[in-house]
């Protein structure tokens, strides 16, 4: 049985790793929150075909998406993908030096594979509900 409370916390889940991933990714490009290639390692810098500069660009445009997914109808697989990009991001930190940062990172990994999974049960209880104006007909023989 589906519990109205959980979906409380998924909508919450929903709306901050969906805006938060949004934000970010659209933040590549102004540099309002962060000085983001900075937070490239210095390993990942030197095997990237592109400088850190393109790189931060490709990567929010790939964090638009995703935000979008998240908070839009295809959440469940959007936060599949964030959680392994997360955990991708939290790698590259500690490579940086930037353990702090990385433990976030993988916090937030968590929580959007929580919210995967809390929209799988959603997902399928909504699945499993009859289909408003889906009575049962009954044909009257005359």
């Amino acid at each position: 049985m589906y519990d109205d409370k959980l979906d409380s916390a998924r909508i919450a889940l929903k709306l901050g790793l969906g805006g938060a991933a949004f934000l970010a990714g659209a933040d590549k490009f102004f540099g309002f929150l962060a000085d983001w290639p900075r937070y490239l390692s210095p390993f990942a810098a030197s095997i990237l075909p592109v400088t850190p500069r393109v790189f931060m660009d490709i990567v929010g445009v790939i964090e638009m998406v995703v935000g979008l997914a998240i908070l839009g109808r295809w959440t469940r697989i959007g936060s599949f993908v964030a959680s392994v990009w997360l955990v991708a991001i939290a790698a590259n930190l500690v490579l940086a030096g930037f353990f702090d940062v990385a433990v976030r990172d993988v916090e937030m990994a968590i929580a959007a594979y929580a919210l995967a999974r809390l929209t799988e049960v959603h997902d399928a209880h909504r699945a499993a509900l009859p289909t408003p104006g889906a009575a049962r007909r009954v044909d009257v023989a005359a």
